[in-house]
């Protein structure tokens, strides 16, 4: 049987007491445990007749409760004993794993979070458990945090050694601090990626989130918080990039470091925090950040400063101080996103009521949901119709969607079945007009019932508005509830939902003639884009996606690398 997607919410429980349990508990609870009664069984079934009559310009369906079949009513009359006060109760659904197999604690106030504790009850079950191993980790860290994190005596003690702006090894308590770069998707894979890093090394993860990302997430964790203090003393923050006097690649380049440095030793000479330029234009001397001897050196500075917009953390697999505690956290490799994503990204409860208000007025009765996102960069252009002939190509070639017979001859609508949705995500509105068009305007070749979906059209990427972003992450939580889904190659927005949903989704290709439409990808795993392309030793170049078992490139992007098993 096809497992129910979504169980009730708590408020929408039935109640179970055995005297409200429907019309069927209703007719056990009157006509008795055997004892009938000739004139309430008439008058009973008069009713149900009158009723019957005044239902007619109803669809049949409409009448579903009033009736049970054939042979559990008689059932009913002639076995007084199977009437019991749990007879017309469904079977119990299988509890909600709302601490996803332990990735969330028990220790959150539930109302002030509801997504945590409620995204269970919209997506499917996921089939990859957290290990032990990464739930003890997580425990670990949040009381680290919860020690270390804005407010404590011990942070308060970290900021005044920063200002002195002198590095003279690390502290009790030592930091990343996090700097966005670019849109929401590539924020979020960034966060995801600096979180990992701050495992590996016992650092406390802090954001400077800016105003058009606050109210998007919850609090991770518990009794602290992960956002950066208005009165960090590093005010010029907005303006650090590559050539920042405290950047590691520059002062790498410049030689005023190296990797051998001990700067218990050095006196005075390193300043108080170390600038890490991670973005996608960064050169190889910034790269050094994913070599083992580039890490043990960052791991004695008390306050590092990371802006990136990659998803990063593949690069943690290709250094032999990480090998084993990675094997322990992730078994399964392709499950980093996953477990990390849905543990730091939970939508706060006004974002939470875009998306179950959406989910419950659209996608709630579907039988099945498709996910399609499209994205359109500028350096790959592609016309409107193109891109529609590709998305259909590929759905129907790999039994996504159901064909549309254009010449009229498809069968009739299967009565009663429960239509497939199509869950659309895209800046534009031409694709939802015209895919909708397709399934209305002509009848499936299957006799399916198809129902198209967008929840927003904004034209236009607008990341400095809190508002986009709210429905931007709407959206990738929407999305992250299909059943299957098609993204655009080299999109963020697709890797998030994707890998939230723990999906390995179909690609949509690019090249001349699009044959095949679309691939379906290796993992769940974001890539990676642009990753060092040297070997660590000796700084010569080597193919990275074949150093180690458990990376590989990317079908989007062929420079790129990903985590699968």
């Amino acid at each position: 049987m096809k497992q129910i997607r979504r169980q009730p919410l708590p408020q929408d429980k039935p109640r179970e007491s055995k005297n409200e349990g429907g019309f069927g508990g209703f007719v056990c609870t009157s006509v008795g445990y055997g004892l009938a009664r000739p004139l309430f069984v008439a008058a009973l079934f008069m009713l149900v007749l009158l009723l019957v009559v005044f239902s007619g310009a109803h669809r049949s369906s409409s009448l579903d409760v009033l009736f049970v079949s054939k042979d559990s009513a008689s059932k009913d009359v002639s076995n007084s004993s199977s009437c019991s006060a749990n007879s017309s109760t469904p079977e119990e659904p299988p509890k909600d794993d709302k601490f996803l197999g332990g990735l969330h604690s028990s220790a959150f106030n539930e109302a002030s979070c509801l997504s945590r504790y409620q995204s269970s009850l919209y997506r499917k079950p996921s089939n990859h458990t957290p290990s032990s191993y990464l739930v003890a980790k997580l425990r670990r860290y949040e009381a680290l945090h919860k020690k270390c994190g804005p407010k404590t005596e011990l942070y308060k003690k970290a900021v005044e050694h920063l200002k002195s702006n002198v590095s003279t090894g690390p502290l009790e308590c030592n930091y990343v601090v996090w700097l966005p770069a670019d849109g929401l998707g590539n924020r979020i894979i960034s966060i995801t990626s600096s979180f990992l890093y701050a495992l590996l090394n016992d650092k406390v993860l802090l954001l400077d989130l800016p105003q058009d990302m606050r109210g998007l997430f919850c609090e991770p964790f518990p009794e602290s918080s992960w956002l950066l203090p208005a009165d960090f003393p590093i005010q010029n923050r907005y303006w650090i990039f590559e050539h920042d006097p405290h950047s590691y690649g520059n002062m790498l380049k410049n030689k005023v470091v190296s990797n051998e440095i001990n700067i218990t030793n050095v006196g005075n000479s390193l300043p108080g925090y170390l600038y890490l330029h991670l973005l996608h234009a960064n050169d190889d001397f910034d790269k050094i950040f994913y070599c083992e001897d580039g890490q043990k050196f960052l791991q004695q500075f008390p306050w590092l400063l990371l802006r990136s917009n990659e998803y990063f953390a593949p690069a943690f697999f290709f250094i032999p101080e990480f090998e084993e505690e990675l094997k322990l956290l992730f078994p399964e490799r392709s499950t980093v996103f996953h477990h990390l994503g849905r543990y730091l990204f939970n939508p706060t409860n006004s974002v939470w009521g875009y998306i179950t208000r959406y989910y419950e007025a659209y996608l709630a009765n579907a039988r099945e949901i498709l996910g399609v996102q499209i994205r359109i960069f500028a350096f790959a252009n592609v016309e409107i119709d193109v891109m529609l002939n590709q998305i259909m190509n590929c759905s129907v070639s790999e039994k996504l969607l159901p064909d549309v017979s254009l010449n009229g001859s498809a069968l009739p609508s299967i009565t009663g079945e429960k239509p497939k949705a199509v869950l659309l995500a895209s800046l534009m509105g031409e694709y939802f007009d015209k895919l909708r068009d397709r399934y209305y305007e002509h009848a499936t070749t299957t006799g399916e019932v198809v129902g198209v979906y967008q929840p927003t059209h904004e034209e236009q990427q607008h990341t400095e508005k809190l508002s986009h972003n709210m429905k931007a992450l709407a959206e990738m939580y929407l999305l992250s509830l299909s059943d299957e889904l098609i993204t655009s190659p080299f999109s963020t927005f697709g890797y998030v939902a994707h890998a939230l949903g723990g999906l390995r989704p179909w690609i949509l290709v690019r090249n001349a003639n699009q044959n095949p439409p679309c691939v379906r990808s290796l993992s769940m795993e974001p890539c990676f884009h642009f990753p060092p392309s040297f070997e660590c030793k000796t700084k010569r170049k080597v193919d990275i996606g074949r150093v180690v078992p458990n990376v590989r490139h990317c079908e989007d992007f062929f420079l790129g690398i990903k985590l699968f098993d």
